[in-house]
């Protein structure tokens, strides 16, 4: 079975936290002009397609094995590379869990490629990724990955469905296909009654639940959640870990989850822990 994703990296430091950029503007009349401008900042949609190796993203079979290798230089003459190896499946599971300021994030903002590694490379379906051209990576992420952090990063002047939509605009989807798609997420996640809601009108599960959708809007292959429940209390925390497993199953995409609960770690199923820089089977 050919790897979907493979990381080989000689040094994992990179700089320290991660750019996400915020838009700031006023809500426009037409939400097609924002994902108009982002667009063309990053050169993604219809007949644009991406440089390299990404041309090929689109149309990815349902088999197919995520597969990751970190590996660290040796440190003195004689001694041997240490090593760590990972393989997620189709539709799997796995939570990485650690201490905090272990590196869980950083190894999830690597797989995303929202960080870069200081040296090495990522293949994905055995082609490298062009670390060095941030448009065909803008490209990747839109298409393959789905993103859940900690805190939903909502757009505050758009409604909830706008904030779903908007990705698949991006993309160059047709507005009234969007909405349709957006409408029946949200519905799918038990907002039928508050995609109108801008996010300051929402609960804080509400919100999670919004982003939870934007990531799968596009039917993406992965989705990395950075402590998706970290801000939630315990019963609505609960509540978004079973709307992923939902989508885990439903959708068939696999689901990367790093968090520090224990509890979370356990109900996803297989284990991996982040250890001086090791990751090894927990």
């Amino acid at each position: 079975m050919q790897a979907l994703f493979f990381l080989a990296l000689s040094c994992v430091t990179v700089g320290a936290g991660t750019a996400l950029f915020c838009l700031l503007e006023p809500r426009m009349n037409i939400l097609t002009s924002l994902s108009a401008v982002i667009a063309s900042l990053f050169n993604i949609g219809p007949g644009l397609g991406a440089v390299g190796p990404t041309q090929n993203y689109a149309h990815l079979g349902q088999a197919y094995t995520l597969a990751v290798k970190l590996s660290d230089q040796p440190q003195q003459e004689g001694e041997h590379s240490s090593a760590s190896e990972l393989e997620v499946e189709a539709a799997e599971r796995l939570a990485i869990i650690g201490e905090s300021g272990v590196g869980k994030s950083t190894l999830l903002h690597l797989l995303g490629t929202l960080d870069r590694p200081t040296s090495g490379k990522i293949l994905f379906r055995g082609q490298e990724l062009p670390l060095d051209d941030p448009v065909s990576l803008a490209h990747f992420r839109n298409r393959e990955i789905g993103f859940v952090f900690q805190f939903h990063y909502l757009l505050p002047d758009f409604s909830a469905v706008e904030n779903v939509m908007l990705p698949a605009l991006i993309q160059g989807e047709d507005t009234v296909q969007a909405r349709e798609q957006a409408e029946k997420l949200l519905e799918s996640v038990g907002l039928k009654e508050r995609m109108e809601h801008r996010p300051g009108k929402l609960s804080g599960g509400e919100q999670q639940r919004v982003a939870v959708a934007r990531a799968v809007v596009l039917q993406p292959k992965l989705i990395l959640a950075d402590e998706p429940t970290g801000s939630l209390d315990v019963r609505i925390g609960e509540e978004v870990q079973e709307l992923l497993f939902r989508l885990n199953e439903e959708r068939r995409v696999a689901l990367i989850v790093a968090t520090h609960n224990r509890a979370f770690a356990k109900n996803i199923g297989r284990q991996m822990e982040l250890r001086d820089g090791q990751l090894l089977p927990a």
